[in-house]
């Protein structure tokens, strides 16, 4: 059963611009904190940024704070990661999941960022 659907991932040029979304098919993500997590190959997944159950507070990793933005629609069926100003260190395969994770990884999708 799939739970979690990341798209928007594609190939940039440094200083460009991706947003990301994750769904969760038939069913909301209410009432658990939600986050963007990424992998670089041969290592493990971090944490890039957190948003809370009712889209009030945000967080984020050092790397990214300042170019990242997540964000929830108001039914808390999506989330978003608009990336801004990216550079070739946020190339990676980008996930989302529950914070701290606790439901199964989807497939993520690739951000390439390379001149």
């Amino acid at each position: 059963q799939v739970q979690l659907v990341e798209s928007g991932g594609g190939f940039v040029q440094p200083g460009g611009s991706l947003r990301l979304s994750c769904a969760r098919p038939r069913s909301t993500f209410s009432p658990y904190s939600m986050a963007w997590y990424r992998q670089y190959p041969g290592k493990q997944r971090e944490w890039v940024a957190r948003i809370s159950s009712d889209t009030t507070t945000t967080d984020y990793a050092d790397s990214v704070k300042g170019r990242f933005t997540i964000s929830g629609d108001n039914n808390r069926q999506t989330i978003f990661l608009q990336m801004n100003n990216l550079q070739p260190d946020d190339t990676a395969q980008y996930y989302c999941n529950r914070d701290p994770p606790s439901l199964a990884w989807g497939q993520g999708t690739q951000v390439t960022v390379s001149s």
